[in-house]
């Protein structure tokens, strides 16, 4: 998989740090936009059947790979869509290039609840992101 800076040099914590520097929502908006436009290219090979997110409103892929040395899973994600590049991107500096088991004990929830983002998105965009969570977690699952 290509070099993801998600997960390691653009964590979680930092994320939510920059949203807090944001008063209104357009900006923070732009600046999840931003974010999509970091992740790495995904291959058209890799935009498979099995790595299609069901449930989104946009199209969506999630490929991952288990490096067994390290006991961790790293993820390519792409969308269609640039609003939910930047979502997957946020998703990413929670879960890319950790541990199973660190996957599953995450509290997305909460992270998402700290940004104050799942009010401001669409029910079917909110869907879409626990269909991305879904599927990580399942590879997380099958990892463990």
């Amino acid at each position: 998989m290509s070099s993801n800076p998600f997960g390691s040099e653009i964590t979680g914590t930092d994320i939510l740090e920059d949203l807090e520097f944001f008063d209104d929502w357009e900006d923070r908006y732009r600046y999840i936009i931003d974010l999509g436009k970091k992740l790495p290219t995904m291959p058209d090979e890799l935009k498979t059947d099995l790595n299609f997110v069901h449930g989104c409103q946009s199209q969506v892929w999630i490929s991952h790979q288990f490096q067994p040395d390290s006991n961790t899973l790293h993820f390519l994600v792409d969308s269609d869509a640039h609003i939910v590049r930047g979502l997957a991107a946020m998703v990413m500096a929670a879960f890319n290039q950790k541990p199973p088991r660190d996957i599953l004990d995450f509290d997305i929830e909460g992270y998402f609840g700290n940004t104050q983002l799942i009010q401001h998105l669409s029910p079917t965009r909110g869907n879409g992101l626990k269909s991305m969570v879904n599927k990580i977690r399942e590879a997380a699952s099958a990892h463990r």
